[in-house]
């Protein structure tokens, strides 16, 4: 009989010839457990998912209580759901007064997706400010925005009209005009390594989107629900986005976007043509029901507010000749090393040593830290202790 491993590699569509090949059989908290039951810190949280870390008890309970009502009923916007009614109630009423509207999609990508075409059908026009060393989404419209030419340059054709600019570049801002349909950024760069933006700079880009009628899509899929210390990284910079993209975290586990803006523009999508976007199992109900669980558990334990002195504590434990920065901002932070060779080597050997980490696919030379908000500050000094040695082994 074929181990699972081996069905893994023959049956399921790989996406490199060198996956880790971990066998995970239960998680919990912060922890991870392969078939032998050796636990694995999890340092990155699914990629900024698991906020609340594994199989948090309120939002599985939320879960099978919603599948024992109902599962999938209809295309998204047609039947009044409670699970999607509560959540949008709840997201908004943290929101801004113009972040009124949720469209529930199925992942980030989606989001990217319906912004993008909402922000054309409002405007009337199809130019897009997009940044370099951006990650969106590897959907064609998501990859069009991308500011990674490597990731792309195989897929050509993309969208005709989009534009980079330099990321915390003022002057490049001058390439939003009346021909703008929308620029699209992240708060806070995440795969190009944790860049953190100045506020001038964030300020500076709201006042030319709002002088050239350009709307600001704000891509948060990694950066909200308390990873940087806000509830939205946006918070951060006094700003307020046009449009707001949320992934990742959102469904408390479950596959889960949304883009968010006001009704006037929301409203675009309703006619000429109507069904401006459709999706079958965006906002699915136990997703809805798992991410409302989750945002709960986010509020009620005040999560948000141990995040600094949990970043100071990683800055402070991090400390080696061989690192050469830190920075980030939250639990969501880059420890960046000489060379991707180098980083590859600790990474390898944290797992080994029973501590998840990565790289960032625009710069494979800095560990991704970015651990779920829920760990201790002993798991942080034990999680720390492991990265070190690492270190000193691999140099």
């Amino acid at each position: 009989m074929p181990t699972l491993r081996q069905l893994f590699l023959s049956n399921n569509a790989q996406t490199t010839n060198f996956p880790l090949l971990l066998e995970i059989e239960r998680a919990e908290g912060i922890y991870m457990y392969d078939k032998s039951g050796r636990a694995y810190i999890d340092l990155i949280s699914g990629i900024g998912v698991s906020n609340l870390g594994h199989s948090h008890p309120y939002v599985v309970n939320a879960v099978k209580e919603q599948l024992d009502k109902y599962m999938h009923l209809m295309v998204y916007g047609e039947y009044v759901q409670t699970p999607q009614v509560r959540f949008a109630e709840k997201l908004v009423s943290l929101m801004p007064q113009n972040l009124q509207s949720v469209y529930f999609t199925n992942s980030g990508a989606e989001a990217v997706e319906g912004a993008l075409k909402l922000a054309k059908r409002f405007t009337g026009r199809n130019q897009i400010v997009a940044f370099h060393n951006s990650y969106h989404g590897s959907t064609h419209g998501a990859l069009s925005v991308m500011g990674n030419e490597e990731f792309k340059q195989a897929y050509r054709p993309l969208l005709p009209g989009v534009s980079f600019g330099r990321f915390n570049n003022v002057g490049d801002l001058n390439m939003i005009n009346d021909q703008t349909a929308c620029v699209i950024i992240e708060t806070i760069q995440g795969e190009a390594g944790i860049k953190v933006p100045d506020a001038s700079f964030m300020n500076a880009l709201r006042n030319r989107c709002n002088e050239t009628g350009a709307l600001l899509i704000l891509d948060e899929i990694q950066a909200a629900f308390g990873r940087t210390g806000k509830l939205f990284a946006f918070e951060h910079f006094n700003i307020i986005p046009d449009i707001l993209l949320l992934a990742k975290a959102l469904g408390g586990g479950m596959p889960l976007g949304a883009f968010i803006s006001s009704d006037v523009i929301m409203s675009a999508l309703k006619e000429n043509p109507i069904l401006g976007h459709i999706t079958t199992f965006g906002g699915h109900p136990v997703c809805c029901s798992a991410g409302l669980a989750a945002l709960e558990v986010l509020l009620n334990e005040n999560l948000l507010y141990k995040v600094a002195e949990k970043e100071e504590l990683f800055r402070k434990n991090l400390t080696h000749p061989a690192i050469k920065e830190v920075r980030g901002k939250g639990l969501m932070l880059a420890v960046e090393l000489e060379s991707f060779e180098l980083n590859k080597k600790i990474i390898d050997r944290c797992i080994e040593n029973g501590v998840i980490t990565d790289w960032f696919l625009h710069c494979s030379n800095a560990m991704r830290i970015a651990p779920p908000l829920i760990i201790t500050h002993d798991e942080i000094e034990k999680a720390c202790e492991v990265i070190t040695e690492a270190i000193e082994y691999c140099c």
